[in-house]
């Protein structure tokens, strides 16, 4: 009996670790943009252990609802394991200063994306805590609409919305109105969540702050800002088809109005206003000075702190002049209202961000910055991108962000870097970003709604309408490659 060939042992762990980190990529909110570094280390120890490392990290970010364990544990040790394997190469090699620079470069990849999400959180926060998005509701739940009308407002809203808010948060304030509204009727509720997480994955493909899978592609300068528009009609029709269908199979009813007040607090339109501001900014910031748009969202987080301060000082004669209105007028119940005001502050705001999906970001940089600076991800682009048609690779990949996560798949790619057109990266952008709604689980929305509709919204539940939404993913592929032939 022959002995093992070692070496072919050894490339054909490498094509297994390969093929892990391929599917691991596409499971990640945010990936480096370390280059391959100068030493190869796919196939050696420290490059196969950090790739299990990664993965069981993964495995337990997946069981998240499972063992109700946050999913930014795991990766976080993943990413300090990785690089201190990385590290320990390095200076054996006599070359410590290569890893150093490699670990900087991917930190603050990560930093400017954590500060532009970080006021992007605190300024959605700040129109929650000012009631803007209970207004809203508020507003659906006394019209009355009929069941029809309220499954195509509700995806409407959630596809206007979620350009410039929060996905996540736009889907659960419509699945808010749906539940309020709909009586208990759980085909109609589960009917509404699969249009709105289509809606808001949708609404969120065609603008830079819409989604982080956009921001990242304006961001790393591969779209001009105004170039996201281009996906506009695409991602419209995307929503569409599969809304058109599920129309056909709504049992019309007119749920009676509830009657539900709510008044916006001081400054709820001032905020909003701040917000759009500070966007415009962020947007010259990018395209006119070339620096990072996290400038430009810091500046607006000032803006918001120097309007909290005037919300502060000026709140005891704003409750003095509303005592003495309501008072005369008999309002009891306003002045009862008045009695719970606290003041605007904007720390407690910034700590109500998504912490958890903030440091969940960190370790999955790190984690694929390391294995990027293995020699992973060249690997991976030259299979993927050097192979394949990039029309049919980009088309796979936003189908992969079904299984997971459509954010990680856009990184993935923007790690590897190939060669594309403007109309390719428009691409992967609306594929990325779409995707997700394939699958309940692909997406922030899918699974916040299957928390918030438990028991009604299920996994089960959307996958039977996946053919609907799999014929809008197609058909919006096929829009924008037809009106957009010219950017290919």
């Amino acid at each position: 009996m022959k002995p093992p060939n070692v070496l072919a042992m050894r490339q054909s762990t490498c094509r297994f670790a390969w093929l892990l980190i391929a599917l691991c990529l596409f499971a990640f909110p945010t990936l480096s943009y370390a280059a391959s570094g100068p030493l190869d280390l796919t196939v050696s120890f420290v490059g196969i252990a950090s790739v299990v490392i990664f993965v069981l990290a993964y495995a337990l970010v997946m069981s998240e609802e499972l063992i109700h364990m946050r999913k930014s544990k795991p990766v976080l040790v993943a990413a300090g394991l990785i690089w201190a394997l990385v590290a320990w190469v390095y200076v054996q090699a006599g070359m410590p200063h290569e890893a150093e620079a490699a670990f900087k470069e991917t930190l603050l990849e990560y930093t400017e994306l954590l500060l532009f999400l970080l006021v992007a959180m605190t300024y959605i926060n700040a129109m929650e805590e000012r009631r803007i998005f209970d207004a809203l509701r508020a507003w659906l739940v006394r019209k009355g609409f009929s069941y029809r009308s309220l499954f195509w407002i509700t995806g409407c809203l959630a596809f206007g919305i979620s350009a410039i808010a929060n996905n996540m948060t736009t889907a659960m304030l419509m699945c808010a109105v749906v539940l309020k509204v709909a009586e208990g009727d759980k085909k109609f509720i589960s009917l509404c969540c699969v249009n709105v997480v289509v809606a808001s994955n949708a609404g969120g493909a065609f603008s830079p702050f819409g989604d982080i899978t956009t921001l990242m592609v304006w961001q790393a300068g591969q779209v001009p800002f105004g170039g996201f528009f281009a996906l506009l009609m695409p991602a419209i029709v995307n929503f569409m088809v599969p809304a058109v269908i599920m129309n056909f199979f709504i049992v019309n009813r007119q749920p009676a109005s509830l009657k539900e007040n709510v008044w916006l607090k001081r400054g709820a339109r001032r905020i909003i206003a701040l917000f759009l501001i500070t966007v415009a900014i962020s947007v010259l910031c990018h395209s006119v000075l070339y620096l990072p748009p996290a400038m430009g969202m810091m500046f607006g987080l000032g803006l918001l702190q120097f309007f909290g301060y005037y919300l502060r000082r000026s709140l005891p004669r704003s409750l003095e002049r509303k005592r003495e209105r309501y008072s005369r007028r008999g309002d009891w119940k306003k002045l009862e209202q008045l009695g719970s005001v606290v003041p605007f502050d904007i720390f407690s705001r910034i700590a109500r961000s998504e912490w958890d999906t903030l440091l969940f970001f960190y370790g999955v940089v790190m984690c694929v910055g390391g294995l990027g600076f293995m020699g992973y991800l060249s690997l991976l682009s030259e299979t993927l991108y050097g192979s394949w048609n990039p029309v049919w690779a980009n088309v796979v990949l936003g189908m992969i962000s079904a299984v997971v996560d459509n954010i990680p798949v856009m990184f993935a790619v923007l790690s590897m870097a190939p060669d594309m057109s403007e109309g390719n990266w428009l691409l992967i952008t609306l594929t990325a970003g779409v995707g997700g709604s394939l699958l309940s689980m692909g997406s922030a929305a899918g699974v916040a709604l299957m928390g918030q509709a438990r028991g009604i919204y299920t996994f089960m539940g959307h996958i039977r309408w996946a053919p609907a939404i799999l014929l809008g993913y197609a058909a919006s592929i096929v829009v924008h490659l037809w009106i957009n032939a010219a950017l290919f």
